[in-house]
């Protein structure tokens, strides 16, 4: 009788240790699923945001202009300025420039400064501009508010865009006032390099045509 009872016995004890143990693996494969998961979510989210970052830094054009709320202001460019030819072998262009206006940098990106009036001509590596890509590429300098539309425009006797976006200085740090800069960005190309100048004028100052003299006097070389 006695060894009747110790088969059920045994029987039910193995049973529940079964039963136990496949209750808790499934529940470690679930929580071991689960805490994959996160650690998937939260390692791509960050490579997926700096590669886009990267991507969108290396495809877009170059930041918006800002004058210097404690600069001096800028007057317009005097109808009897001497203008000068510079000739950037680096990049293989050439462009004039006013005559004692400081320039900075060389190469890829060379900006010439009087106060604030700026101009700055980056070139790189890119395809032709179209009227999509310009517009687009814009809309990505967060600082700056289109003025006027992209349009087509010939320069040089090649194609080119021009665009007009402004943007306002940082606060004077005594006065609290801003100054607004107006800037006609033109985009250049020749055989896979793009050329983005940017000539900024403070608002209110006239340099229409010493900026035209010089936007037209661009030359790839």
């Amino acid at each position: 009788m006695r060894r009747r009872l110790v088969t059920p016995i045994a029987a039910v004890a193995a049973l529940l240790a079964a039963l136990v143990a496949t209750g808790c693996g499934s529940g470690g494969h679930k929580a071991a699923a689960s805490s994959t998961g996160g650690t998937t979510t939260q390692t791509k989210a960050p490579a997926t945001t700096h590669a886009t970052t990267t991507t969108a830094s290396a495809s877009t054009g170059p930041g918006a202009l800002q004058a210097e709320a404690n600069s001096a202001a800028a007057g317009d460019i005097p109808d009897n300025q001497v203008f000068l030819v510079f000739a950037n072998h680096a990049a293989r262009y050439s462009m004039k420039y006013p005559e004692g206006w400081a320039q900075q940098g060389n190469g890829d990106q060379v900006t010439f400064r009087d106060k604030n009036n700026i101009v700055r001509i980056v070139v790189g590596r890119g395809a032709a501009p179209t009227q999509a890509s310009v517009r687009a590429d814009v809309a990505q300098l967060g600082s700056a508010h289109v003025e006027s539309p992209p349009h087509a425009m010939t320069i040089s006797g090649r194609p080119a865009f021009k665009i007009v976006y402004s943007t306002e200085s940082a606060p004077n740090a005594v006065t609290g006032k801003q100054v607004k800069l107006v800037v006609d960005r033109y985009y250049l190309w020749k055989g896979g390099r793009r050329a983005v100048v940017d000539l900024g004028t403070p608002q209110g100052v006239d340099n229409v045509d010493a900026y035209r003299l010089m936007i037209e006097s661009f030359r790839w070389s």
